[in-house]
């Protein structure tokens, strides 16, 4: 690593960023909503351009471009990988049946345990780094089984859709309610406090998290070796996450060639470490302990032309095979007759019920 990062910028870089986490938190809780189109659309292109900026600020503080490049690299690198978790998202508020008008909140929780969790491995990384270099074999293997199972998931694929143990293990012992009341994890019911599925939702979310660190992690540590890029990296991943979840919606089915670019990022990344690892080698059955010389180091500017790429054809590949495919024009509902099917309160108290998963207030037997 040929550059320095000064301390006063790492500390108040992350001040920052802290600050516009929480406020986004504090504005979900203050205001739990769907968000339009627009403006998920409009949160995204605030966080990509905010992370564009930090690069150039960090190239100026550095006055390093390989600085920069590894974290544009590293950055782009875990948004991929955030949008694989997407995928896993999808399937957990599926799975759960969670109100949409929830689901912001459930995001924002799951992204929380996501970078609590990722700064611990960030932190173990790093010290194993630092005093162990046989590591990156580790890491270089690891990921390239990664990208196998990324590319062929084969009994993984539906891993997803079915309970973890734990979750299974709160449902046995733990007293739940069969409805949500709100975003609250605790309600009362016949005079007794139960728990809400909610507390399952977060479980889930937070198992999916430490799955994702445990890749991610090796994979940007194969990009960079300074912590606070590896963090800041996954921060600026996370924090445009929630809003894309409802920008893409839909979209997400239609990216069937996404984890194929993923698996051939973390197949090179694991490459890279690899080669590393034989660079700067230290372990005595190879080469008697001497370094490899004749391993090539890949440049922070190759790896990052990989990534783009990569996700460049995985992206434009999915959406032509999805341009392909026949539209089946759904069935329309046929119109009720007046007198003989719901009212306009019963379609009304019908979207609350499913906002607030409750049973519907107005009932067809109560009509005149």
């Amino acid at each position: 690593m040929g550059y320095e990062i000064p301390a006063w910028f790492q500390i108040a870089a992350l001040a920052v960023l802290v600050v516009i986490l929480v406020a986004d938190l504090l504005l979900i809780l203050k205001r739990p909503h769907i968000p339009s189109m627009r403006e998920a659309t409009l949160w995204v292109v605030f966080y990509v351009s905010l992370a564009l900026v930090f690069a150039f600020v960090l190239l100026w503080v550095t006055g390093s471009h390989d600085a920069m490049g590894e974290f544009v690299a590293g950055w782009l690198t875990e948004y991929s990988l955030s949008v694989d978790n997407l995928f896993v998202f999808v399937l957990l508020m599926s799975q759960f049946a969670v109100p949409r008008r929830y689901q912001q909140e459930v995001l924002m929780v799951g992204i929380i345990i996501a970078l609590v969790l990722r700064a611990i491995f960030i932190m173990l990384g790093a010290v194993l780094i630092e005093n162990l270099s046989w590591i990156f074999y580790v890491f270089g293997l690891f990921l390239v089984y990664t990208a196998w199972r990324q590319a062929f998931p084969g009994s993984h694929e539906n891993s997803a859709q079915t309970e973890t143990g734990l979750v299974r293990f709160m449902r046995r012992f733990f007293n739940i309610s069969e409805s949500y009341d709100g975003p609250k994890l605790r309600t009362v019911i016949g005079g007794k406090k139960v728990w809400t599925p909610m507390i399952l939702v977060f479980v889930a979310i937070g198992f999916t998290d430490l799955v994702f660190a445990i890749d991610s992690i090796p994979a940007i540590f194969g990009i960079t070796q300074s912590a606070f890029i590896v963090f800041t990296a996954n921060l600026f991943a996370l924090m445009g996450l929630r809003q894309l979840y409802f920008l893409l919606g839909g979209l997400l089915d239609r990216l069937r060639y996404l984890h194929y670019g993923i698996a051939f990022i973390l197949a090179f990344i694991g490459v890279k470490l690899f080669l590393h690892a034989l660079h700067v080698n230290e372990l005595p059955f190879i080469n008697g302990g001497e370094h490899v010389e004749w391993a090539p180091e890949i440049s922070t500017w190759v790896s990052l032309g990989v990534i783009l790429v990569s996700m460049a054809v995985a992206t434009v590949a999915s959406l032509v095979a999805a341009g392909k495919e026949p539209v089946v024009p759904e069935p329309e509902t046929p119109a009720i007759p007046d007198g003989s099917g719901a009212t306009d309160a019963e379609e009304a108290a019908s979207v609350v019920a499913d906002e607030h998963a409750t049973p519907p207030t107005v009932d067809p037997r109560d009509r005149g």
